[in-house]
């Protein structure tokens, strides 16, 4: 009977001593080199601040004073392979117990199934492939940033408000490109009297410039994030097309992009879920300590990366720290809810956000060529796919 004493009390022993020990592990992947490495930067920038926000700053300090946690950080190159590859490492090698970032629309399509195979939570934000939010959504994902049809949807309506008749659509050629004509589509009444979808990472738009100005449309749609924006702003302004077009763009014109574009962008419009020059406290305090903390002014990819963060601090508060269970962080991750920088995080039942959409236009103001908010296009924004989630992927 001692024996036994002995034993049961030691097997409690250590099992204090195992549950004492666990820690979170945290894979984040975005594009770190190349081109498009400026909005990975921004999106891990603010995934870090986000983590300090919640308590962590290095490997070993508890996230939401719960849990040991430790974060694994990864390049995708912005190649399908490379990301997969490392989706790999994180899930074999790392054991994390959730994967995020996932910054294109493309990588984050082919890396959800591989993830949530492994039944620990995808947390997208950056990308927001349209088919993940509707019949393909899955119970593993929550999305931090957007749906892709919704910025361009708050387009159409922006469009419309200023009588816009006719529109050139100017896109990259893969998911969240075509999301974007979609959702442009489902709302605008004037007319798209063309399109044109160019290879993702373009830089030379000299032909579609000529093609889109021999069509004469009142406006152009542009979307084209990092280097591809400011391509095609400058080779816009050179072209002396913007006496006769308007540009409206979404994901283009940023606090990234704007100091390289400059005048290009004068007199552009944009559609954005988040106001930098909100007065709102939770938004002034994000962007003080980011720009303190990194140098730079922050840009929507790092609001988006620092909300995601703390949607897992808010999903390990709300399990007290218990985080094995892939299906129930999942689940905690989609009802979290706290005072982001954008307004009050709210993520509808499919994984994605519910939120505001403002017009902006870019000004020459008192800092320089800047970008001003107008007012709202769209309030509590749901997408247009979420209805399609089948009711058993819904939580």
């Amino acid at each position: 009977m001692i024996g036994k004493a002995v034993g049961a009390a030691l097997a409690l022993v250590a099992a204090t001593a195992a549950a004492g020990a666990q820690e979170l592990r945290i894979g984040y992947m975005v594009t770190l080199s190349g081109g498009a490495a400026i909005i990975g930067q921004h999106s891990a920038n603010g995934f870090r601040l986000g983590l300090e926000h919640e308590g962590w700053k290095q490997d070993g300090d508890k996230l939401a004073g719960l849990i040991r946690t430790r974060v694994f950080f990864a390049d995708d190159q912005l190649k399908v392979e490379t990301a997969l590859r490392e989706v790999d490492r994180f899930i074999k090698q790392h054991k994390v117990h959730v994967v995020a970032g996932l910054q294109w629309s493309n990588i984050l399509m082919a890396t959800v199934p591989v993830i949530t195979e492994a039944k620990i939570p995808a947390l997208g934000t950056v990308a927001g492939a349209s088919p993940l939010s509707g019949a393909q959504c899955n119970p593993y994902l929550a999305v931090s940033s957007w749906n892709n049809d919704q910025l361009p949807e708050a387009m159409g309506i922006l469009l419309n408000n200023d009588g816009i008749k006719t529109v050139y659509a100017l896109v990259p050629n893969y998911q969240a490109g075509k999301d974007a004509i979609i959702g442009l589509e489902r709302t605008y009444k004037g007319r798209v009297i063309d399109r044109s979808l160019f290879k993702l990472g373009e830089t030379d738009f000299q032909v579609e410039i000529s093609k889109l100005r021999a069509r004469k449309p009142e406006a152009v749609f542009f979307f084209g994030p990092g280097a591809m924006g400011i391509s095609f702003f400058k080779q816009w302004a050179a072209s002396g097309a913007g006496r006769e077009t308007r540009v409206y763009s979404v994901f283009t014109v940023d606090e990234i992009t704007l100091p390289a574009i400059g005048d290009a962008a004068l007199g552009s419009f944009v559609t954005s879920f988040w106001d930098a020059g909100s007065a709102a406290p939770a938004n002034l305090r994000f962007v003080k300590e980011y720009t303190a903390r990194f140098g730079h002014a922050p840009s929507l990819f790092a609001v988006t990366g620092y909300d995601g963060a703390r949607m897992i601090a808010d999903a390990v508060r709300k399990l007290n720290g218990h985080v094995d269970d892939g299906l129930g962080f999942a689940r905690m991750l989609r009802k979290a809810t706290f005072e982001s920088p954008r307004g009050t995080l709210k993520i509808n039942v499919n994984g994605f956000p519910i939120q505001d959409f403002y017009k902006q236009e870019v000004v020459r103001g008192a800092r320089g060529v800047e970008i001003a908010t107008r007012g709202v296009v769209l309030r509590e924004h749901k997408d247009a796919y979420w209805e399609q989630c089948p009711p058993d992927k819904r939580h």
